[in-house]
């Protein structure tokens, strides 16, 4: 038995597959015009639709269709009321067109529990799925801290911190573009900053479990003209990751949870997941760096859990 998954999110197109044991996943970043900080919702969706046969074409030719007995679809951001994109539209319609072709059950999740399962099963952390733990989602829209359980087809969180303006991601953007770089800009700044022989000085802004990144974006945007790019693009990393680690490690102790799964696109970053790997207090499971960006295996997975469930 097998299970596709599919995942159309802001800037990447995805599909998978998986028998519970190995996978497939193919996926391509949308494009997004040199100086822009982004894609408008229609022309997001605009590429999906036409990404997806291509990519679904590719995925069937290295796996055993015929084995398919379930379908995955992200059909929003996160489990939670009003929670919408327009883009997660162009995965959910051609996945429910899979499923009926296949004549198989389909599954619908939110973009968030497909980081959240990518994470668990990449990670071999399956122990996660009994009992709570914190999930930290940091991608180029989200940067949340929730205290997690899986149900059963899908997870329950609590928001117990995260930022109360722009994500890391959109830290790390904004200022990479600055700076001169494509977007997204996560890998090319973490190039930069390996070059960097000090880093600029940034200000931290925590306030128990939640931050802030507004400020201090402004205050590194401002400095892109004349400072030093290794040393500035250091100084980013480097406040993000020492930002997230005072945080967390709060949300750990308000909450005696100590079993902490770190997820989405920023935390394939290696400066920042060192960092949070020597110093939050618990025990600190990542998704492998491949299956950090956004992907569609953790969907698939889910959609194998809940057929088998079923």
């Amino acid at each position: 038995m097998s299970a596709l998954g599919f995942d159309t999110s802001n800037y990447t197109a995805s599909a998978a597959w998986t028998d519970g044991k190995t996978d497939k996943n193919i996926r391509q970043l949308l494009f997004v015009k040199d100086g822009e900080r982004g894609i408008r919702q229609s022309d997001g969706v605009f590429q999906h639709m036409k990404l997806m046969p291509r990519l679904f074409h590719n995925l069937s030719e290295q796996v055993d269709i015929k084995s398919v007995k379930a379908v995955g679809i992200s059909t929003r951001p996160r489990s939670i009321e009003g929670s919408y994109m327009p883009v997660f539209l162009a995965g959910e319609g051609y996945g429910r067109v899979i499923g009926d072709a296949l004549g198989v059950p389909v599954y619908e999740f939110s973009h968030q529990d497909g980081h959240v399962m990518a994470g668990i099963y990449s990670g071999n952390a399956f122990e996660l799925l009994d009992g709570d733990f914190i999930s930290v989602h940091l991608s180029g829209g989200t940067t949340e801290i929730l205290k997690s359980r899986y149900l059963g087809r899908n997870f329950t969180h609590k928001i117990i911190g995260g930022t109360k303006d722009i994500s890391a991601g959109q830290f790390i953007d904004r200022v990479g573009v600055k700076l001169g770089l494509s977007f997204p800009a996560g890998k090319a700044l973490e190039k930069l900053a390996l070059s960097a022989d000090r880093a600029e000085k940034l200000p931290l802004s925590v306030d128990g479990a939640y931050m802030n990144f507004s400020g201090v974006e402004t205050k590194a945007s401002r400095m892109a003209d004349g400072a030093d790019k290794n040393a500035l693009a250091l100084a980013v990393l480097e406040n993000v990751r020492d930002t997230l680690i005072k945080a967390i490690n709060f949300a750990v102790k308000a909450t005696n949870t100590h079993r902490i799964l770190v997820v989405g696109g920023v935390a394939s970053n290696g400066i920042i997941r060192a960092g949070l790997c020597g110093e939050l207090d618990g025990e600190v499971y990542f998704a492998d760096k491949e299956y950090s960006t956004d992907n569609a295996v953790g969907t698939a997975y889910l959609a194998y859990l809940a057929n088998k469930e079923a």
